[in-house]
């Protein structure tokens, strides 16, 4: 998906948001200092295979997601990372690393941490490194209607494998 169709996507819904401008900033730390946000409020989204299915995992980017957690929460037998590589080309004309959580578009289910849905707001890339979506968590609820679980911890916790 396009930037111009993720625009596209959310007018048709009513949902409200806003673009905010970034620069092509590797890192949450520095996005969040480039934009003026709070990590808890910018979601991390990472890919996962959950039972054998692609998911969407996403949480605040002050956390790290762990696997184990998540795994035990969700109620699967496994959960794994996904490469890029993987799951690329079910998202099409994103950025590699910039998908928007948004599984419901793509047919994936997507699961957010408890923590991102205690925010008035949520910020996600945009499908490009240059460009976030802020939009109420409400409108983001109705939108994606994640599956709310704990999944991530504290950056200093390692990820763990499960």
């Amino acid at each position: 998906m396009s930037p111009s169709r993720l625009r596209r996507y959310l007018d048709k819904r009513s949902i409200q948001y806003k673009l905010v401008p970034n620069s092509l900033i590797a890192t949450a730390q520095g996005v969040t200092v480039d934009v003026h946000v709070s990590r808890h409020e910018l979601a991390k989204t990472v890919m996962v295979k959950a039972d054998g299915e692609l998911a969407v995992a996403i949480f605040p980017a002050s956390l790290r997601i762990d696997l184990k957690l998540f795994k035990r929460e969700a109620g699967f037998r496994s959960v794994k990372l996904v490469t890029e590589d993987a799951f690329h080309q079910r998202f099409p004309q994103t950025q590699a690393g910039a998908m928007p959580p948004l599984g419901s578009l793509y047919g994936v289910e997507i699961f957010a941490d408890e923590k991102l849905s205690r925010n008035k707001e949520v910020i996600f890339n945009a499908c490009s490194h240059h460009e976030l979506v802020r939009m109420p968590w409400r409108d983001f609820e109705k939108l994606t209607r994640p599956k709310i679980i704990s999944l991530a911890k504290r950056r200093r916790a390692a990820a763990t494998a499960a």
